[in-house]
């Protein structure tokens, strides 16, 4: 995770280089920059450095973190999970944050998209870093926002990115997606259940 840490700190410095520096030469040198990033995350990741590149390049701008937003839905004291057709395994419903919309209106919506239930959002139970916490690495820096929503009506349905939906018990939990959700992270909020006075965990 330190070397992880490095990697995308450097693609940052390269990015905010790309975006406000003006001679040609200092332009030359962070995307060598920018290059090496690529090149050193792929080896750590053992995956193809071409993917990485497309990701990197597609990135403009100064550098922040992105927004990955999670509903946390509860029923009779079991979580409500989706099994993620990309890898078979389960994960909250949510995904990145859209421009437009509020993280509240991402979290319904998401819900919706991807279970078939419809949910109001009624707090936000945490803010963690995924940096901090035992997911796979990745490119991006991400900020993770978990929000706590009420079922208001609804039918579990398959969709495009899920096989469909299920309550879990924390004692029962099935194989998580990982770079979605941690078995720490749902028995955080489990004890928010527990304990509906609890403050917003932050990172």
């Amino acid at each position: 995770m330190r070397r992880l840490q490095w990697i995308q700190r450097l693609q940052a410095i390269a990015q905010t280089g790309l975006t406000y520096a003006r001679d040609p030469y200092d332009l030359e040198r962070y995307r060598e920059l920018r290059a090496l990033a690529v090149e050193m995350l792929a080896a750590e990741a053992g995956v193809p450095e071409e993917p990485l590149r497309l990701v990197f390049a597609a990135e403009d701008g100064y550098p922040t973190p992105k927004v990955d937003v999670r509903a946390v839905v509860f029923r009779e004291g079991k979580v409500l999970l989706t099994k993620e057709r990309a890898d078979g395994r389960w994960t909250l419903p949510g995904g990145w944050a859209d421009v437009g919309s509020s993280p509240g209106e991402m979290a319904a919506r998401e819900t919706l998209e991807e279970t078939g239930y419809v949910v109001r959002p009624v707090k936000l139970l945490a803010v963690l870093d995924k940096a901090k916490h035992a997911h796979p690495p990745q490119p991006s820096y991400v900020y993770k926002l978990f929000i706590r929503c009420e079922l208001e009506g609804g039918a579990p349905q398959e969709t495009l990115e899920t096989e469909g939906c299920d309550y879990f018990a924390r004692d029962a939990l099935p194989p998580l997606s990982l770079d979605r959700v941690t078995e720490p992270q749902l028995l955080r909020m489990f004890a928010h259940l527990d304990d509906p006075e609890r403050p917003t965990d932050f990172d």
